[in-house]
This record gives structure tokens, C-alpha cells and sequence, in this order.
């Protein structure tokens, strides 16, 4: 298949492309879901193709086609070459990409076990059986247990020299609890929200997760929720967990950072961002105890590839350190704009989509103490964990974020449990009452396998490494 994309990249060349690149994609996925003791479905999918993307007089052409034969490549190219000539009619400045040396590769992510060789019978078992314990807690509604698999081998040529094959395979699991009784709905998922967690690796990590061994206590957190009291509105101390923290740097610091919605070419679909070109080194987004690192090298990670869909290879970028911004996410053509290479940041979720930049591994790096130390130093506050809710603006200034419980922290201990906690705040003011982020004991590397942009729109996984923190002064109340 690599074959096919570099004659792909030939034949681009053949039409009038004066730069070509081609990724043919053979992507996996299963997914199986059970709720209360009964099979829900179980979802698989395989798809192959080849996306072709040319430039002719600094223009953009893409076209992608299913079908692999000679004729159907040749076709496929000369309708990229043919849109990017129709494409010079638009007012604006022709593309210029970034200097990179054209790699010569073959690279595989972690894994120990194939999930894809996993019986489904095994999968069934451990889904059935979480959802029994859950189900053992008197009062749960819904017991809901899931798995998600995903494979994708790409094989990406360019007529640059480029030929790399690579393949991830992201593995997740997770089991969510549900109780209603008097007009409330209550939830408490495991090991987070969302279909749980998913990381770069095989079967091993969900032997990992623990979904057995917390089925009950998630199942009782849950019924416990419906007599708890709605969270106090009230200005305090807050803090969060690491799942809550790796959703915070999401929205308010990885897609804020993100070149193309700097410089207005993602405004359309999801808004732009406050951030501007010249505020590098300069803009204070956050306290000295926070530093963001975008590192596409981490194991384990959503975010983690040894070269992205342009061929740049996989790199670590500071992008806040101490609290001061220092750079952004990129591309080969968003770069030199800011007259820099590109971050190697560019990926598509499939061989019928245009590669868009994407966050790698956006982490904070880990400072010092556990959460149970960082409660154990809070006189009064609110304790929140797990994300239920979120919604930011356009400029991603302004946000709020529920949470599916919360504690009220008293003497550096966790007190009276809470129902529908929510809070707000803006993105530097909030990341800039930080006053405490935890330690390596506590950091996780989280996967977040929903990440939308683009139009079409393209659901991304990525991933981010996260500590339990805690901010002052945060308006707190019910979602």
C-alpha cells in the first residue's frame, strides 16, 4: 500500500502538481456496549482508501477515493490537480509550507496484546460482569459497561522523498451507573466519563482499568448522589481532579493554541481564539506553577505517532512554561506565518478527510504533592471530580464546566457530598489562580477520544497528561 500511495503522488505530478502527498488508511474499529446484563450491540467497521492532497501555484486540491486500482488513482489525482486550480480563483495569498527532511520510515505504537484478538466471548464476560456488580447496589437504574477499539495503518508518500508506514492501535473501557428517583437523573462513570479511558495501547490496558473492582463503589456513589444537596453557589477554593484537569487544558489551553483558529482559518465551525501571533513570550496565561508541554512522543498517548500526516516528525513543544505562553501548535503552511517550521501537528481521522491540525499530548507537567495532600492543605473549598459538562465561547475566553460530584473540603478533609456541581471562569484569570498542581503520584495520561473540528467536521484522539489542581477564587454553583 505504500506502493499505491507513492503512485498516487506520480501521478499528481503527471497532472501539474507541483507538490503531492498521499496517505492510503486501513482503519479498525470495534466497539460493544451492555447495559443491565444485556448485550447492546456490538459495532464493527473496517475501511480503506486514499486521500491525495496537491498544491499547483500555491493552491489547495484534495480528492480520496475507495477504490485502489490503477485507473481509480489516476482519476482521483487529476481531480485533486483540477480542484486546486479552481481553487486560484479564491482571494488569497497562495500557500508556502515549511522546509522538512523527507523520512524514510516504518514505526508501530505500544502494545502488548492485540485487542482484535481478544474473543468477543472474553469482551461479553467482562462487560456482563461489571454491569452485575453495578447492578448488585440497590437503586441503580442503568448499568452500563463499554469497550472501544480502534487500528489505524497509515502509509504516507510525498514528492518530497517521503514513504512512512505507521500504526496506532488505542484501546478503551469504562462503566458508567445511573439512578433516577423524583425527578433527578444522576451519574457516576469510571475510570471517566464519556465511555471511560482510552490510551495508545492493546488488550493489557484494559486488564488495567479496574472496571470490576469499581463497579460497586461507582454504583453507590451514584445512588448516593440522588439525596445529596445541590451544590452551594458560593466564591471559593476549588479543586479538581486529574480527569477534570486533562478536559480544563482541552478546551481552554490545547484548542486555544491551535495555529490555524489563531490566524481565522477554523472560525466557521468552533471559533477562533483570544490568543494572537505576537503574544509569544509575552502573554501571562497562567501562575509560575503551570507549564503546558504538546508532546506527540509520550507512551500510552491518544496523541503520540512517530511522524504526523505531512510527514513532520513527532516532537515535544512548550507551549506555556512557568505561566508564560511561549508557542503554538502548527502546521508545514501555518508556520511560516509566524516565521517558524512546523510542530508537526497535522492529522485527519481518515483517508477521506484533509489533515487539520490536532493537538498531540497537551500536558501539565507535574509540580508537587498528592491530591489527598492538596485537599489535606485546603481549610475550606469545594472538591469536584469527573466532567459531565462543558461549553466555552468562540474566542475560548469564557467557560463553564459541570462535574458529576463534588465534596465540600472543611479543615483538609472532604465533608457533605454534592449533586450537579458547575463552575466558571475565564481562561487567564482562572489559570492564573492556580495555586497548587500535583505531583507524579497523581498525574495521568488521559485519553480523549471525541475531540471535534473541521468542516466536515472529523472527530480526533488525543491525548493529555494531567495532575489534580487546585484555583482560587472560582465561582462554583449548580449546572
Amino acid at each position: 500500500m505504500l506502493e499505491v500511495a507513492k503512485q498516487a503522488v506520480e501521478a499528481a505530478k503527471r497532472g501539474g502538481a507541483d507538490y503531492a502527498d498521499a496517505r492510503v488508511v486501513t482503519a479498525e474499529t470495534e466497539s460493544l456496549t451492555v447495559r443491565n446484563q444485556e448485550m447492546e450491540g456490538v459495532d464493527r467497521s473496517t475501511s480503506e482508501g486514499i486521500g491525495i492532497r496537491v498544491l499547483v501555484n500555491g493552491y489547495w486540491g484534495f480528492a480520496a477515493t475507495a477504490r485502489l486500482e490503477d485507473a481509480d488513482i489516476a482519476r482521483t489525482a487529476e481531480q485533486a490537480v483540477a480542484i486546486a486550480k479552481a481553487a486560484s480563483r479564491l482571494p488569497r495569498e497562495p500557500v508556502e509550507l515549511s522546509a522538512v527532511e523527507p523520512a524514510v520510515a516504518t514505526w508501530h505504537g505500544p502494545m502488548q496484546e492485540d485487542p482484535f484478538t481478544v474473543s468477543i466471548e472474553e469482551k461479553v464476560a467482562l462487560l456482563m460482569e461489571a454491569s452485575r456488580r453495578m447492578q448488585l447496589v440497590k437503586g441503580v437504574a442503568f448499568a452500563e459497561s463499554s469497550l472501544d477499539f480502534w487500528r489505524d495503518r497509515v502509509r504516507f508518500a510525498s514528492s518530497e522523498g517521503a514513504a512512512i508506514d505507521q500504526t496506532t492501535v488505542h484501546s478503551g473501557g469504562g462503566i458508567e451507573a445511573t439512578t433516577v428517583g423524583e425527578g433527578e437523573l444522576q451519574r457516576r462513570s469510571f475510570p471517566n466519563s464519556f465511555r471511560g479511558h482510552v490510551a495508545a495501547a492493546g488488550w493489557e490496558h484494559i486488564a488495567r482499568l479496574g472496571l470490576l473492582e469499581e463497579a460497586e463503589r461507582t454504583a453507590t456513589e451514584a445512588v448516593e448522589l440522588l439525596q445529596a444537596k445541590e451544590c452551594p453557589s458560593e466564591v471559593t477554593k476549588l479543586v479538581i481532579d486529574s480527569g477534570q484537569v486533562e478536559l480544563q487544558i482541552h478546551e481552554s489551553i490545547g484548542h486555544a493554541v491551535e495555529l490555524d483558529r489563531v490566524l481565522g482559518m477554523e472560525e466557521s465551525y468552533a471559533g477562533s481564539s483570544f490568543v494572537r501571533p505576537d503574544d509569544r513570550g509575552k502573554l501571562r496565561y497562567a501562575s509560575d506553577l503551570v507549564s503546558i508541554m504538546a508532546d506527540a512522543t509520550l507512551k500510552g498517548g491518544l496523541g503520540t505517532f512517530a511522524y504526523d500526516h505531512e510527514g513532520v516528525p513527532a516532537q515535544r513543544v512548550p507551549i506555556i512554561v512557568d505561566g508564560l505562553f511561549q508557542d503554538f501548535i502548527s502546521s508545514r503552511e501555518t508556520a511560516p506565518v509566524i516565521g517558524q517550521t512546523s510542530s508537526g501537528a497535522m492529522r485527519a481521522d481518515g483517508w477521506q478527510a484533509l489533515p487539520l491540525i490536532r493537538m498531540t499530548n497537551v500536558s501539565i507537567e507535574p509540580r508537587e504533592g498528592t491530591l489527598a495532600e492538596i485537599i489535606g492543605d485546603t481549610k475550606d473549598g469545594i472538591f469536584m471530580s469527573t466532567n459531565s459538562s462543558w461549553s466555552i465561547d468562540d474566542h475560548r475566553v469564557n467557560f463553564q464546566f459541570g462535574c458529576e460530584i463534588a465534596w465540600r473540603i472543611k479543615d483538609g478533609r472532604l465533608t457533605e457530598m454534592y449533586r450537579n456541581p458547575n463552575y466558571t471562569g475565564i481562561t487567564t484569570e482562572f489559570w492564573g489562580s492556580c495555586d497548587a498542581v500535583g505531583g507524579r503520584e497523581d498525574w495521568m495520561l488521559w485519553g480523549t477520544p471525541n475531540c471535534g473540528k473541521g468542516q466536515p467536521s472529523q472527530t480526533a484522539r488525543v491525548g493529555h497528561g494531567a495532575a489534580p489542581a487546585r484555583f482560587r477564587d472560582v465561582r462554583v454553583g449548580v449546572r
